[in-house]
């Protein structure tokens, strides 16, 4: 009979993400059930000046071609759009239009919601502490 542990650190780290995932994914249907869970990656990684696609998915470690499927999406949604990059306009920039900028603030709403539900569950010292591990998990280690 094999031995029974508890759950490794990785593995708490990714169903606590999960969790968080589907708060947020719960909300953004709330505000359009267009959206997908994939989407969130193109959220994540925007630079609010525009960013290329290439850089878009470097920053999300996905091909271009993955990428561009969820920008299509999201641009067909009405909330990105492509324009050409000052530096060199043959390249395209992806940038919010403005009902992306109303979804940005709708999705920081929802973060703040669940930091505070954070902070309720784990008092405002252990959201400080997690908060300090998990940057030096990402920076440090």
């Amino acid at each position: 009979m094999a031995a029974t542990h508890p759950p490794h650190m990785t593995a708490l780290l990714y169903e606590a993400y999960l969790r968080l995932s589907d708060l947020m994914f719960e909300a953004s249907k709330e505000f359009d059930p267009r959206i997908r869970p994939a989407h969130s990656t193109v959220f994540f990684h925007m630079e609010h000046e525009g960013v290329r696609l290439s850089r878009l998915a470097e920053k999300a470690q996905m091909t271009p071609q993955a990428m561009g499927e969820l920008v299509d999406d999201l641009q067909e949604l009405g909330y990105l759009r492509r324009v050409p990059d000052p530096a060199d306009r043959r390249a395209k920039l992806i940038v919010f239009t403005e009902e992306g900028d109303r979804a940005l603030v709708k999705g920081y709403a929802v973060i703040d919601e669940i930091e505070r539900r954070l902070a309720d569950m784990l008092g405002e010292d252990g959201l400080t502490g997690l908060h300090g591990a998990l940057k030096r998990i990402i920076t440090d280690f």
